[in-house]
């Protein structure tokens, strides 16, 4: 199962946000993330957010790895998995499951991205401002 991935309703997305709640964040731009790299954003108005760019698709999960609080933007990503810097865990970046103890108490959150001209949007849930 995926709770990851680019937005393909773009064009109906306020449609989107009336049922969903949901609010797209600016976070880089696609010159910002090269496929196969990962990049740690922290923003004013929304919780932070670690981009990863797999084969030219966009995903985002929560920046914060549930083991330490390591930044996973800032980790290694390996085709569509994510080694925190700190202590090596390793996650899902379409699922946001931790690979070697796939408990949901483990997992990250992951949220819908979109590119609008170049720019990379971030979908949070209601609950975040």
């Amino acid at each position: 199962m995926t709770c990851n991935g680019n937005d393909d309703l773009g064009k109906v997305s306020p449609l989107f946000q009336k049922f969903t709640g949901m609010q797209y964040h600016d976070v880089a731009t696609l010159e910002d993330l090269e496929p196969g790299t990962c990049l740690s954003i922290e923003l004013d108005d929304a919780p932070g957010v670690a981009l990863f760019n797999v084969d030219g698709e966009i995903l985002a999960l929560h920046n914060t790895c549930p083991h330490a609080g390591g930044p996973l933007g800032e980790g290694t990503l390996d085709g569509e998995v994510v080694e925190c810097p700190w202590h090596g865990w390793e996650f899902n970046v379409r699922t946001g499951q931790c690979i070697e103890n796939p408990d949901p108490e483990w997992s990250v959150p992951c949220y819908r991205t979109r590119v609008e001209n170049g720019v990379i949007q971030v979908a949070f849930p209601p609950e975040t401002p």
